[in-house]
């Protein structure tokens, strides 16, 4: 699974980083997510998944890799 960020769309709430350290950061210049993995880990699905439900400007997306 992949995770992709809307940077138009995101406002820096920085909920997806306290929910999922391990897949996403925010850039030092700007606050805005960065996703910080190209492949989500199997161990980190389910934060990744509850990151992208809670972000609150929906800048977040899951693209299941077939």
């Amino acid at each position: 699974m992949k995770v992709v960020a809307d940077l138009d769309v995101c406002i820096g709430a920085g909920v997806c980083v306290l929910t999922a350290p391990k897949v996403f950061d925010q850039g030092a210049d700007d606050g805005l997510v960065r996703v910080i993995v190209e492949t989500v880990p199997s161990g980190e699905e389910r934060l990744a998944r509850e990151a992208v439900d809670l972000c609150p400007s929906g800048a977040l997306e899951i693209v299941d890799e077939d």
